[in-house]
């Protein structure tokens, strides 16, 4: 097999690997999640889509682009040049993913006013 052919090979299997991931990031489960965000809010609310946002990010984006940066790093080492930045940039895809959990978890405990 000529250069071409195994570089299409192997970027349709991380095609197939990436698309696997994001089918499995996004199930819910049995039924589907629509307009609900926070206890008592909808996503029609700032608060709820705000929410929606943040999850949407720290809980699919940011992961798989870590994975995808991680391969990156793997190719990168294959071919014989740095990893260091693939990898930064893996942990600050995971780094913006806690962030963004903390988030979360502030507006939710902040939705029942001072107490």
């Amino acid at each position: 097999m000529n250069q071409f052919a195994k570089r299409v090979i192997v970027a349709l299997a991380l095609c197939l690997v990436v698309v696997q991931t994001v089918a499995i990031a996004q199930n819910l489960g049995a039924a589907p999640q629509v307009n609900v965000a926070v206890q008592g809010q909808t996503g029609a609310q700032p608060e709820g889509a705000f929410l929606n946002f943040v999850n949407w990010i720290g809980n699919v984006i940011a992961p798989v682009g870590a994975g995808v940066a991680v391969l990156g790093a793997i190719g990168s080492y294959a071919t014989g040049r740095g990893t260091f930045r693939w990898l930064v940039t893996g942990a600050g895809l995971l780094a913006i993913s806690g962030v963004t959990r903390l988030i979360e978890f502030w507006i939710a405990q902040g939705g029942g006013g001072i107490s």
